[in-house]
């Protein structure tokens, strides 16, 4: 039997440098049915010219301060012609010829909600952020054991599950993290491919550390089911950041690099300070004033 067909969704944004290694991964997948929806956010580093080289089924530009994640993506599933879709961002460049087979695979089974495959990080990604892909998708993975944990960078998601409900576009943080919560929530299941591999990361200043985990922790509180008063300063920033450079402490122990150790403390503290800040403005949002999410 032939494979069915996939539509592939990407995002793109200033990355020309990636979709030089991205867009021709995508032609030599072993899963040759498939065809390509990109959404660019007003690129002008010759972006644009190399998607449209790539001749894919709809190209859809916006401007800029128009980008709202969730937004996007729905737009994105709207445009598909396949009940199984895959995510891709444009900086995250497929490993080999079977990083689509897997996710594509796994979308197929029918209590199947959403998907998502591995990321590695690049050769030249600071230790601190090296440490974190190992603890969300390295063997044994930290990240089985949280509470939920999913990644729209390489995934996939069912047109007809989405379709009851959408993502959030009232989140511009983490609306990946709440629409797999809401599958499972309605008794799917999602599904993580180790065997689908990208090659993804970004080496945050801490300026972007902060916003980035602000944003991510403001989101939270939309999601949060215990009371407010668990997120604190003993137990969230102090408590939390000791913890935090205890596993980075023994990370470097193993990869012998002591040298990245003092930048990483320097952005665990950025990260749990954020979290804090985050948490208490987006329960004002989310819950006090009963805002967009309820």
């Amino acid at each position: 039997m032939s494979d069915p067909l996939v539509s592939i969704i990407v995002r793109s944004f200033n990355e020309g440098w990636a979709l030089r290694e991205t867009l021709p991964a995508l032609k030599s997948q072993d899963w040759t049915n498939w065809d390509l929806i990109v959404i660019d956010s007003g690129s002008t580093d010759g972006s644009v010219e190399l998607i449209r080289k790539s001749e894919p089924r709809h190209f859809i530009q916006i401007r800029p301060q128009d980008y709202n994640p969730a937004r996007v993506m729905n737009l994105g599933m709207t445009l598909t012609r396949s009940n199984n879709a895959v995510f891709l961002n444009s900086d995250a460049t497929p490993q080999g010829t079977g990083w689509l087979r897997p996710l594509a695979t796994a979308i197929l089974e029918p209590r199947t909600a959403a998907v998502f495959g591995r990321q590695v990080p690049r050769p030249d990604c600071r230790a601190v952020f090296a440490h974190d892909y190992e603890r969300c998708f390295g063997p044994g993975r930290e990240s089985a054991r949280w509470e939920n944990f999913f990644s729209m960078v390489s995934s996939g998601v069912r047109k007809d599950i989405w379709a009851r409900r959408g993502f959030l576009e009232s989140m511009q943080y983490s609306e990946d993290d709440e629409y797999s919560r809401w599958c499972c929530s309605e008794g799917y299941q999602v599904k993580y491919c180790p065997e689908s591999v990208v090659k993804h990361s970004h080496n945050y200043t801490l300026g972007q550390v902060y916003k980035r985990s602000f944003g991510e922790a403001r989101a939270l509180a939309a999601v949060w089911s215990r009371a407010p008063s668990a997120v604190n300063w003993p137990r969230t920033v102090l408590v939390g950041w000791l913890n935090d450079a205890r596993r980075d402490f023994q990370f470097f122990a193993r990869q012998g690099n002591w040298a990245d150790w003092p930048h990483a403390l320097q952005v665990r503290w950025q990260q749990r300070k954020a979290k804090l800040d985050g948490f208490r403005d987006g329960w004002r949002h989310y819950r006090n004033e009963c805002a967009v999410y309820h």
